[in-house]
């Protein structure tokens, strides 16, 4: 895995209104579903389109989320309990 995981760099990233799609390096392309991972599904497309690229993963730090390169390649969701969750939804609606 961990050969893999080093030739599996993201180069982009995009998503159509169902799936977080990630472009790597290499020329493949990952396609995920976007309720995988809440905080990418409730957020803006301009809170989605703020991404970063760190050291084994993908960061949007308007949303605080952060995937694992590994984590993508094998379609683990995110881990986020529900109360984490329901606290960051809560706080989302009490910003905007």
């Amino acid at each position: 895995m961990e050969k893999l995981e080093n030739a599996a760099k993201a180069a982009h990233v995009s998503f159509t209104d169902d799936d977080l799609i990630v472009d790597l390096e290499d020329g493949g392309t990952i396609s995920i579903p976007l309720p995988y991972y809440p905080r990418l599904f409730h957020g803006s497309q301009t809170e989605r389109e703020n991404w970063l690229l760190e050291g084994e993963g993908i960061h949007w730090p308007d949303l605080d989320e952060d995937i694992r390169r590994a984590d993508l390649l094998i379609g683990l969701p995110s881990a986020e309990s529900q109360a984490s969750l329901k606290r960051w939804l809560e706080q989302q609606q009490v910003e905007a």
